[in-house]
């Protein structure tokens, strides 16, 4: 599979595409049917990608642009097959194999945050700091972000330093 970054609306017409037998982009699927230019926007930058081609002679519901008296229409590319991971038959490219171990989860800083704050005897805002690499100011920011969320921090001074821990609801 190649580094091409799409967003939804690409992928959704290119799936569509790759499914249809003559590997037109359109009519659209009813998602995207409903917004004009989202959808022109993703063709636009699947052409400029070079994952679509404008192809002449498209039936009137297939047409892209009319030009002269010829209708125009936009098929998926070898290159744009390529990018979704599908072969000329619409299957899976057998020629990239499957990944042997499934991809985690991405951790996120909230994650992490909430994970520290789980420690028993909670930290302080010296050690969140240091674990999520922040500066102070951004660890009072963060810990407000949670209280705003809904979740309860309890926080005491131990030794003279205040530490900071989540708050189990019963």
């Amino acid at each position: 599979m190649t580094n091409i970054r799409l967003n939804d609306a690409q992928l959704v017409l290119l799936s569509a595409a790759a499914r249809r037998e003559d590997g037109s982009l359109l009519p659209p699927p009813p998602s995207l049917a409903e917004d004009q230019p989202r959808m022109t926007k993703a063709i636009e930058q699947l052409l400029k990608k070079g994952l679509v081609a404008e192809q002449p002679g498209a039936a009137k519901d297939a047409m892209w642009r009319e030009h002269d008296d010829v209708r125009y229409g936009v098929v998926i590319s070898d290159a744009g097959r390529a990018a979704i991971n599908v072969g000329e038959d619409g299957g899976a490219d057998a020629s990239t194999p499957p990944t042997a171990e499934p991809t985690t989860p991405r951790q996120t800083k909230r994650a992490m945050l909430i994970e520290v704050l789980k420690q028993e005897g909670g930290a302080s805002i010296a050690e969140i700091a240091a674990a999520m690499s922040w500066l102070p100011h951004t660890t009072h920011a963060a810990l407000t972000g949670l209280r705003k969320a809904g979740m309860t921090l309890d926080s005491e001074k131990v030794d003279g330093t205040r530490r900071y821990r989540i708050v189990e609801p019963a």
